[in-house]
């Protein structure tokens, strides 16, 4: 009995701005509807090519509320999405590393806004 290949879904689906593939986990959608009747070849075939891609991010883990997050920072052809929300703050030097989305925009909400920063 052969082992079951598992989906690379990562029940995070979204289409690129082309609508041809998922950010999430990089299928093309020809691959995602048919992965059900894929053969183990098949399936295999789409793993190695998922495999050889550039990693999309790094996983992080926010020093603020602990829970994990993505971070996009260097990576190939992609920036971070918090490249998009105003710059309030730097990195913390040694150690720190970023917050998660969440904690981030309560920090940006919470900020004075610029005129009364005076």
């Amino acid at each position: 009995m052969s082992n079951i290949i598992p989906s690379p879904c990562q029940q995070r689906c979204q289409l690129d701005d082309a609508g041809e593939s998922c950010l999430s986990c990089r299928r093309t959608l020809k691959e995602i509807a048919g992965w059900p009747g894929f053969s183990d070849f098949e399936k295999k075939a789409v793993w190695n090519r998922l495999l050889a891609l550039p990693p999309l991010g790094q996983c992080k883990q926010c020093p603020a509320c602990g829970d994990s997050f993505t971070c996009r920072a260097g990576a190939a052809a992609d920036e971070c999405w918090c490249a998009r929300l105003p710059h309030i703050m730097s990195v913390p030097a040694g150690g720190g590393d970023c917050l998660c989305p969440a904690c981030l925009l309560q920090a940006i909400a919470s900020q004075p806004p610029a005129d009364a920063q005076g």
